[in-house]
């Protein structure tokens, strides 16, 4: 007797659950990837790409700057708009734990064009910023030990970019490696990381903690070496980049739902348990440094050379103060495993569908179940940005810059087409998941839901136009490069549009799962 089921039949089991791969082939997918991955190993995920060591020693003078101690107070406020677009997608990996996060989020809710744009300027945005977090060694390992100083000398400026890019390339290539090798293995370096980060990030704020010689209150009196106060609305917009540059990543416990067991369970939680610790560890650490730091008018606190870390050197000594960089260099090497592990799945996401040159060869999955191919290209592109510009790293900091524009675009291509279907019912009309054991409680915002999603579109609009603004102390005094973000951006969004429209209409479509096979594609894009 035939199968009366419109599923195609269900693939063979890998290390996951039977119900996992019928509930991907559902979506007309075939499980080709590894699913082994458990509820930490995905937050782990999310929260490395995160990484509060990695971004508050890089950018803790930036905020300084823009408002002194009173920048603080910006972070809390970055933290609810990014936990207004977290429980969004938290809601989306629910109904659709596919791999991809952000690129099948925007398809599904939006339309196919509105998935390519999104998972385009996401994956640009990502491929840019593996290569500025991997800079960020050059913070943490010559100051550990000079055998860390490949070239010249590390007291001399170009001596110093040019080891920061043979340092980044070094762990770009590491950490290429580790993407192209079992997923199991990727999940047990990041899950080392990102241990060591927090307990160091809680030992780092007991300690501070226990050295203050301010009370809280600072926050709110207290003027930086740059002379503004929180009064000043100009100057706590600036102070809130440190935050939303720190902020963003949380999606990427998503992204690898096809490669986690029950990930519409899991994945959700994955998704605000990374954005939730990361910004009350952060906010806890900001704080204790502040009141631990001795002088805070010091000018070396809105300097590259101070901030962060020369308050842990001054406030704990240097022996402590090395033992905490040894543990943001784990960071940052977390951080940079978690940050290409996004793109590689990105990218066979979008290569699935047949939306990349050479999606064939992108999506196969060898021995190692795991995407080789987009490991290799995201690698080799990542450090193809840094070698071009050798000779001027500055390019790469300024368009890492943008790349925080980049992504913050993205989730607003998902949170505004998500807001607009909200209003036409959703996700009222999805089929529910398909499961021999019955009924599956997906996470929900209930009665929420409209409100979240109005204040998560809105503030994907504020934080786009905050971190894109051309503000000399970020992107320069010149001409072009202080509009480099809405002209990279413009240009991004005009050669993702050329791609899109270019390619045959037919082929689009066939890229597409079938009816047949995909009851969820059913649903009307807008």
């Amino acid at each position: 007797m035939a199968d009366p089921s419109p599923l195609p039949p269900e693939p063979r089991p890998t290390e996951g659950k039977p119900h996992d791969e019928h509930d991907l082939a559902s979506f007309g997918y075939v499980q080709t990837l590894g699913r082994s991955l458990g509820g930490f190993s995905s937050f782990a995920a999310g929260f490395a790409y995160i990484s509060i060591l990695t971004g508050l020693f890089q950018m803790f003078p930036l905020g300084y700057r823009g408002a002194g101690p009173a920048f603080f107070l910006t972070w809390p406020v970055v933290v609810l708009g990014q936990m207004s677009v977290a429980l969004c997608f938290a809601e989306l990996s629910a109904h659709y734990p596919l791999c991809g996060s952000v690129y099948q989020w925007a398809k599904k809710v939006g339309s196919p064009a509105l998935g390519w744009m999104a998972g385009w300027i996401s994956l640009a945005g990502s491929i840019v910023a593996l290569g500025a977090v991997a800079m960020a060694l050059q913070f943490a390992l010559p100051s550990i030990s000079p055998v860390f100083q490949l070239v010249g000398d590390a007291s001399n400026p170009d001596d110093s970019a040019k080891n920061a890019v043979i340092l980044a390339c070094l762990l770009i290539a590491l950490t290429t490696i580790l993407n192209a090798r079992a997923v199991t293995l990727l999940a047990r370096f990041n899950n080392l990381g990102v241990i060591a980060e927090l307990i160091g990030s809680v030992l780092l704020v007991v300690l501070l903690f226990a050295k203050m010689r301010h009370s809280p209150s600072i926050v709110f009196s207290v003027k930086g070496s740059s002379g503004h106060s929180f009064l000043n609305p100009s100057a706590m917009l600036a102070a809130g980049l440190t935050a939303s540059y720190v902020l963003y990543g949380f999606e990427t416990a998503g992204s690898l739902a096809e490669e986690t067991t029950n990930p519409r369970e899991k994945s959700p939680r994955a998704i605000l348990h990374a954005l939730g610790s990361a910004g009350l560890l952060g906010g806890l650490l900001i704080l204790a440094a502040l009141m631990a730091a001795p002088d805070l008018f010091n000018p070396s606190l809105g300097r590259p050379d101070g901030g962060l870390s020369g308050i842990t050197t001054e406030v704990l000594g240097p022996v402590v103060g090395k033992f905490f960089l040894v543990i943001v260099a784990v960071a940052i090497g977390s951080c940079a495993l978690a940050v290409q592990t996004g793109a590689v799945r990105l990218v066979f996401g979008m290569a699935r569908d047949g939306l990349l040159p050479g999606s064939g060869a992108l999506t196969k999955v060898g021995a190692s179940k795991t995407p080789t191919g987009p490991a290799v290209v995201v690698g080799l592109l990542a450090i193809a940005i840094l070698l071009a510009n050798l000779n001027d790293p500055k390019v790469v900091e300024a368009v890492a810059s943008v790349s925080v524009v980049w992504i913050n675009l993205a989730y607003w291509l998902v949170t505004a087409p998500l807001l607009f279907r909200r209003l036409q019912g959703w996700p009222a009309g999805v089929p529910p998941p398909s499961r021999a054991e019955g009924d599956v409680r997906l996470f929900g915002l209930g009665r929420w839901a409209l409100p979240v999603n109005v204040v998560a579109a809105i503030w994907g609009l504020v934080i786009v136009i905050n971190t894109g603004w051309p503000r000399a102390e970020v992107y320069g005094e010149q001409f072009p490069q202080k509009y480099i973000a809405p002209l990279a951006s413009a240009g991004l969004l005009i050669l993702g549009a050329l791609y899109y429209y270019q390619m045959k209409p037919g082929r689009i479509d066939s890229a597409q799962p079938s009816p047949r096979s995909s009851v969820h594609d059913r649903e009307t894009p807008t």
